[in-house]
């Protein structure tokens, strides 16, 4: 099993032959039995495998698949081995990888490396969310994006609006205190938008922690809405702090500026998506992050549909 490795080169040995990763996949998506992600069949005794082969057969929609079809890796050209190398890297690296960097070491093209990549930010998103956030909760907003004096001229909003927020993407994190962490892009930081978030997230009657942004006022009718006044010096008032949920945007800022340059606005979520799935599985070794990422590539992502 993968938790027994430490190092990239250990995660290869243990699976030298593509046949061997085929396997290896296998035995995850099937792992609570066979299923035809073409027609939805699971009774077991209407799926066959070809002799000889990795093509299986419906004997209900009477098609043949690969157990590639329907997942992430639906269509692709790579092998199985190169894509867990893949794996290893984007879930193991704490602030990411660069598609430049990822195409370096694989031997692939810039273009395929960042495709690759969108393919498992895209696997790495949640859905939905089984239960709320409860207990402490702390809550925040910030914009990322570039930063005035490395832009262009002609991309410069002038020296009046030097830390202009016009022209940022707005992201909002929500971070349960010995628990699980949650972010996504946002359409602006008002009261309407901020409001329902929340309570979508963390169960009422919890402890909410934000700072003094007037967006979050109305919180106070659900929750123990406990404030950090940033604008007078304050930053930590015995348990009151929002310094869990700041340390998430330090981190995510250094993966935008130290390792991607820039994100644009369209995928941003994607690299949130990425940054969470890898925070909220810290307390796993290596090894079981792969497997974690392994077992929920479920939905093909077409190159056009990426781009679209």
């Amino acid at each position: 099993m993968f938790q027994t490795f430490k190092t990239l080169p250990q995660m290869l040995a243990a699976f030298p032959t593509e046949q061997s990763a085929i396997d290896h996949l296998t035995a995850i998506r099937w792992a609570n039995g066979k299923f035809c992600p073409l027609c939805g069949n699971a009774d077991e005794k209407k799926i066959g495998t070809l002799t000889g082969t990795n093509t299986h057969k419906c004997y209900v929609c009477r098609k043949r698949f690969s157990i590639k079809v329907g997942t992430i890796f639906q269509d692709t050209k790579l092998p199985l081995r190169t894509w867990f190398a893949a794996i290893w890297m984007i879930t193991n690296h704490p602030k990411g990888i660069a598609s430049t960097t990822l195409a370096t070491d694989l031997g692939i093209t810039q273009k395929t490396a960042w495709f690759v990549l969108h393919r498992l930010r895209h696997a790495a998103r949640t859905d939905s969310f089984n239960a709320p956030l409860s207990g402490e909760v702390e809550v925040d907003e910030t914009f990322v994006g570039g930063r005035e004096h490395n832009k262009h001229q002609s991309k410069k909003t002038g020296n009046k609006r030097g830390h202009s927020v016009e022209l940022k993407t707005v992201v909002m994190g929500l971070v349960q205190r010995g628990g699980e962490i949650r972010a996504g892009v946002i359409d602006n930081a008002r009261a309407g938008t901020l409001r329902p978030i929340v309570e979508a997230n963390v169960a009422k009657g919890s402890t909410v922690y934000t700072d003094e942004h007037q967006g979050y006022n109305d919180l106070r009718h659900n929750y123990d809405h406990q404030r950090i006044n940033h604008r007078k010096g304050e930053y930590a008032r015995g348990k009151a702090t929002t310094n869990a949920v700041e340390s998430l945007w330090a981190l995510f800022k250094r993966q935008y500026h130290g390792t991607h340059h820039w994100i644009s606005p369209k995928h941003m979520d994607a690299y949130l998506n990425e940054m969470t799935f890898r925070l909220n599985r810290r307390d796993l070794d290596k090894g079981q992050r792969v497997n974690g990422l392994l077992a929920q590539i479920e939905g093909p992502l077409p190159y056009k549909a990426l781009i679209a």
